[in-house]
């Protein structure tokens, strides 16, 4: 029996969703087509009637984090999202937070197709907050969103990558503070 479109859409956006989770936890290179299938409950079989390479998966991966992202952003204060960003939840759940903290490292090493998907979706999510930062002048206010947003990223990598939690906790509150700084009148 063949399915319609319609749950093949589904289907194949199930494999996007799982994906994302996994790969932000383990890693573009920790995370196998057979382990991302299985995530979904499907073979390995039913892969290539979704997407052309392991790298078209990883793609579309991306740009869906960062598409959910920039939506959750999207209604809370500029404040609110440097706080959450760098919350202890947060570091000690990659799966659910930020592609760009869990995956920046691999992003830079993979293809074209990947770091555009990643670009086109971190611009949109950055545009977003720019806009609000400075609704009269959104573009004017662009690099210096990026930039805030590379500090909360660094600090939740490094916050990550220590051993001793109260350092961790302690990079985390710094980081804090230091984007809001940053941000100034403008948040």
């Amino acid at each position: 029996m063949r399915y319609g479109k319609e749950h093949k859409q589904a289907t194949r956006q199930r494999i996007i969703e799982v994906a994302g989770r996994r790969l932000k936890r383990d890693g573009i290179d920790g995370s196998g087509v057979a382990t991302l299938m299985a995530d979904a409950g499907l073979t390995n079989g039913a892969f290539y009637a979704h997407f052309d390479s392991k790298e078209d998966l990883v793609a579309n991966a991306v740009a869906e984090q960062l598409h959910e992202q920039r939506q959750s952003f999207s209604a809370q204060p500029v404040e609110q999202i440097v706080r959450a960003y760098l919350s202890v939840q947060h570091r000690d759940n990659p799966e659910d937070g930020c592609a760009s903290a869990a995956l920046l490292d691999e992003i830079g090493r993979s293809t074209d197709c990947t770091k555009r998907a990643y670009t086109d979706g971190l611009l949109a999510v950055i545009d977003d907050i720019a806009a609000r930062l400075v609704p009269d002048d959104p573009q004017s206010a662009r690099v210096k969103t990026l930039s805030v947003f590379a500090l909360m990223a660094g600090t939740l990598q490094l916050s990550r990558a220590l051993a001793g939690r109260q350092l961790a906790d302690e990079i985390l509150e710094q980081g804090i503070q230091n984007a809001l700084a940053l941000l100034g009148d403008e948040h």
